[in-house]
């Protein structure tokens, strides 16, 4: 395909971003960045490094000392997110950085840091990237903009069906009562909220197989390729 759009996808925590986003940036040969990903990595240094996520200057203080860069895996059309040069692609999966990733996001020093790498990779346009402000704050001139939902207890469900096949020893109730807080968060901050204006396609995948979420999406980008 000759001409190269990009693609924001935003929604709510566990609606299957990610996984469209690779679906589609694989269809189409685009570059897929994982925001979240990006913002999970560097809570996971604050942590590690035991940085208050709640000390703004503290965190701002570090963000100096922290490089992040994508990396394909040995598993073909997969990309990794390396930390300062090591794969913590599984690390920040865990729930002890989810349960922080919302406060380190909040914080606007972090959030332009991110953004600012975020816009460099999106300049050459083939970009498919998800998050939670990609076509508000990142990428606003994106030529498609997909807003993810569902219900509160199929993402939930979801998300604790995945981390038990993950080998994680969670209950249901602290996933569900994550993803809440997280939602709350998230459409709450100053900096960036998660926001729904006309500019998006809503995509509600409550009750939507992988398959007819995925040609939903992808009606819509041969509406724009055509």
């Amino acid at each position: 395909m000759g001409n190269k759009i990009n693609i924001a996808i935003d929604g709510y925590s566990s609606c299957g971003k990610g996984t469209l986003a690779k679906e589609l940036a694989k269809k189409l040969n685009y570059v897929f960045i994982d925001s979240g990903a990006m913002y999970r990595a560097v809570t996971l240094f604050l942590m590690n490094h035991n940085i208050d996520v709640l000390n703004e200057e503290a965190v701002e203080n570090q963000l100096a000392l922290i490089s992040l860069e994508f990396k394909q895996s040995v598993i073909k059309d997969r990309y990794e997110i390396h930390l300062n040069g090591e794969n913590v692609d599984a690390e920040i999966r865990e729930l002890r950085v989810a349960s922080k990733v919302s406060e380190v996001a909040k914080i606007s020093a972090v959030r332009k840091k991110l953004v600012e790498m975020q816009q460099l990779i999106g300049a050459q346009k083939g970009v498919v990237m998800d998050g939670r402000d990609i076509g508000t704050v990142v990428f606003p001139t994106a030529e498609l903009k997909i807003f993810m939902t569902a219900s509160s207890e199929v993402r939930a469900e979801r998300r604790y069906k995945e981390m038990i096949a993950a080998g994680k020893e969670v209950s249901f109730d602290d996933v569900r009562q994550n993803l809440m807080d997280r939602d709350n968060l998230d459409s709450s901050r100053d900096d960036s909220p998660l926001t729904l204006n006309d500019s998006y396609h809503v995509l509600d995948n409550s009750n939507l197989t992988p398959q007819e979420q995925f040609d939903l999406a992808m009606s819509w980008v041969q509406e724009l390729l055509d």
